[in-house]
Parts: structure tokens; C-alpha cells; sequence
């Protein structure tokens, strides 16, 4: 998997490596381990996912940074990078700005011409639902570590969704995961993160 601390054009991080572990124990714990994700496992042994920690304290760096990774994944083949996964420990940690500025880089997209072709995920530490109260802790399912922008190739998840039996249970698949392990199971399993999981390894946890 390619990690990266402080590439340019990002502006120089601080202790990258940190914020590089935690996210990279939640992909393996949680997203992988749970099985909330069943398309991550495939990329992530594969080394073809990126991790890359931006330093920026604005959402005007942040643009920049997102436009330059952007710029990346439409530069070079899915072979070497599928999916990138971009961390900003230090802006955006208020959910309601997060969502705001998806608006926003939904918008970059299309100036770029990059809609249809890549999309943005979210996730978020304080991450709600519509529809959902903050305490429900189905919620977990999107929350991250750190503020994240994760960009994905559409032709590579129409693959992956095609490939699936049944994308459809995936999300009520996941909801019922969080309910089964609770708030205390999920906090449980972000505390043992210090030793994650080989992501080859059977999920923790069987979604049916």
C-alpha cells in the first residue's frame, strides 16, 4: 500500500506517521475487518490504495491539496493507484464544516471535468446519518479516525459493484454489524488498534 507523509505539492505535516497508523488500523480493523467495506479488501493487499496526510489548516489548502491528488489518480493507471485516501487532521474537524465543504469539492470535480469519473466519500469522526441521531451507533459505520476525503474511480467501483451479489444489503448489512457489536464493541476494537489485523484474514465479523 503506498502511504505518504509530506509529497509535494502538500504542504509539510507534522507527525504524519501518526495519523498515517490510526487510519491505516481503522481500514484494517474496521472497514476490512468488519467487512463494511467487501470492495476494500481486494484493493488494499493489492497495494493499490494511498494514503496521504495533508497539513493544510484552511480549506483553501485543502482545495489545493485535493485538486493536486485528484490531478494524481487522473495521471496515473488504477494499476498503481486505485483509490486515494486523503486525510486533514487539522481542518474540517467540525462535521457541519465537513459537509459544507463536500459542496465545495463536489464543485471541483466538475470544474476539473472529473465528474462520473471520480467520486468522493465520506467520512468523518462525528459522522451522522441523515435521519439519525448523533448517538446511534449505526453512525460508526463513516466514522473515521480523522477527517477524510476518500476518492474513488467510478469505473473501478461499477467493477466491484458488479461483481457483488447484492449491493443492496450492504448498507442495512453494516447497521446491523454496529448494532450486534454496540458502542462498547466498536470502542473496544478502536483501543486494540495497535495491532491490526492481517487484512487477508477472515472479517471479524460476518455480514451474511
Amino acid at each position: 500500500m503506498e502511504t505518504v507523509e509530506t509529497p509535494e505539492p502538500l504542504t509539510p505535516a507534522g507527525d504524519a506517521e501518526s495519523y498515517l497508523l490510526a487510519t491505516r488500523t481503522w481500514l484494517e480493523e474496521a472497514v476490512i475487518g468488519l467487512n463494511l467495506c467487501p470492495f476494500a479488501r481486494a484493493v488494499y493487499v493489492r497495494d493499490q490504495v494511498r494514503l496521504v496526510v495533508s497539513s493544510a489548516i484552511d480549506e483553501v489548502a485543502l482545495m489545493a491539496d485535493l485538486e493536486a491528488e485528484l490531478n494524481r489518480l487522473r495521471e496515473i493507471p488504477a494499476e498503481r493507484i486505485d483509490t486515494t485516501v486523503l486525510i486533514h487532521p487539522h481542518v474540517l474537524r467540525s462535521f457541519e464544516e465537513y459537509t459544507a465543504f463536500l459542496v465545495i469539492a463536489d464543485g471541483i470535480l466538475a470544474g476539473m471535468r472529473l465528474r462520473g469519473v471520480i467520486q468522493i466519500a465520506s467520512f468523518h469522526p462525528d459522522y451522522v446519518f441523515a435521519g439519525t441521531e448523533a448517538n446511534d451507533v449505526t453512525n460508526c459505520t463513516n466514522r473515521s479516525p480523522y477527517p477524510i476525503l476518500h476518492l474513488l474511480r467510478e469505473e473501478s467501483l461499477e467493477r466491484a459493484i458488479a461483481s457483488h451479489p447484492d449491493t443492496a444489503r450492504i448498507y442495512e448489512a453494516n447497521r446491523a454489524t454496529m448494532r450486534r457489536l454496540g458502542h462498547t464493541g466498536w470502542q473496544a476494537l478502536r483501543k486494540s488498534g495497535s495491532s491490526a489485523r492481517d487484512p487477508t484474514d477472515p472479517p471479524a465479523i460476518d455480514n451474511g
